[in-house]
């Protein structure tokens, strides 16, 4: 035989190859299955001696508490899963604190998957993330998702809120920043400070976040009778090295704006780098603004004028919406729209010459 078993009772040893089992566990210390699997769900109804005992017997036999197996039989999860689309980003660090720590306090545990902005990648992920029967997810799309194509994966999966972009034909629930008003706030800003020519910086025109800051942007402009060029709305990837290498196509022509509203905080701080590479200060020389007020913008040299998102609140109102779902399923769903507020800083200091 491949296993055997020396002594009987509490503090009985297995010397065999088999796994512990939770019976193993419970006959050593002399008490139920039931108390033990009480003990592994962290359940208060176990009294303290007895958790002890039970936990103590745990670690000796290297216990190892298969939550998968256990949500199968009880056809539920204790696990909720978080997919970012590009957590590079310091905003998105954050939202998942939030969520984690809002998941945490109700008893549930964060899974957490990145995308780096890849549809293909998204599947892959998500479809790993299936396999461990999460009871809810939280989605950032990646740019260029396919709702058809992510409920390929999530089947009929109901559980599902998208956060920060938009998809067409996706019945989910939505939570969002008020990126059009946003970009608006910054717009208005910066005219009110005479600016005259003024630039949007970054972001891709697909995402229905740039979209939406773009027409903030536009109508701020148009209300002032103010032309919105098209060259001067120069697309990049959402970060901060591309946004610097592309900080010279703001003055590819020789009519230069004087400020730019930027598609989010990590944006506006490559594009002052790229301009201070070429001896224009940022606030001094050109205005900037920026969008989400991640944790970084309050130091930034200058200071960054931006629109705070709170993004670790967010966070915590992503897990509340989708804890709501999960205790009304069949509730219709619902589009939430975050207010956020212009924080004036110093990059926005410059006056156009």
């Amino acid at each position: 035989m491949n296993d055997t078993t020396t002594g009987a009772g509490k503090g009985a040893r297995r010397t065999g190859k088999r796994p512990v089992t939770v019976t193993d566990i419970a006959q050593a210390v002399g008490v139920s299955r039931a108390t033990v699997s009480l003990v592994l769900r962290g359940s208060p109804l176990v009294n303290v001696d007895t958790r002890a005992r039970v936990e103590a017997e745990l670690r000796r036999q290297r216990y190892v508490y298969n939550r998968t197996a256990a949500n199968l039989r009880r056809r539920t999860s204790s696990s909720i899963a978080l997919v970012i689309n590009d957590l590079s980003n310091p905003f998105f660090a954050e939202f998942a604190s939030g969520v984690d720590e809002a998941l945490g306090g109700k008893g549930y545990v964060t899974l957490l998957g990145s995308t780096g902005e890849s549809p293909e990648r998204q599947q892959a992920v998500l479809t790993t993330l299936m396999e461990h029967t999460p009871t809810g997810f939280i989605l950032s799309p990646a740019e260029g998702s396919d709702a058809a194509q992510l409920r390929q994966v999530l089947g009929t999966h109901a559980n599902v809120l998208l956060f920060n972009r938009e998809l067409p034909g996706a019945d989910w629930d939505f939570l969002t920043l008020d990126n059009q008003q946003g970009a608006y706030l910054a717009t208005r800003h910066l005219i009110e400070r005479g600016h005259r020519q003024i630039a949007f910086f970054g972001g891709h025109a697909a995402s229905s976040s740039c979209h939406q800051r773009r027409s903030g942007y536009q109508q701020a402009l148009a209300e002032a009778g103010l032309p919105a060029p098209p060259q001067w709305m120069i697309e990049s990837a959402p970060n901060r090295l591309e946004a610097a290498a592309r900080t010279g196509d703001l003055f590819a022509d020789g009519d230069r704006p004087s400020a730019a509203v930027c598609y989010n905080d990590t944006v506006a701080l490559g594009l002052m780098l790229g301009l201070t590479s070429r001896g224009i200060r940022p606030g001094g020389d050109f205005a900037v603004t920026g969008f989400d007020d991640i944790s970084e913008a309050a130091v930034a040299v200058p200071p960054l004028t931006t629109l705070t998102a709170d993004p670790r609140e967010r966070g915590r109102q992503a897990a509340a919406l989708l804890l709501q779902r999960l205790d009304d399923p069949e509730a219709p769903p619902m589009r939430t729209v975050a207010p956020v507020q212009l924080r004036i800083r110093e990059s926005s200091a410059a006056r156009p010459t």
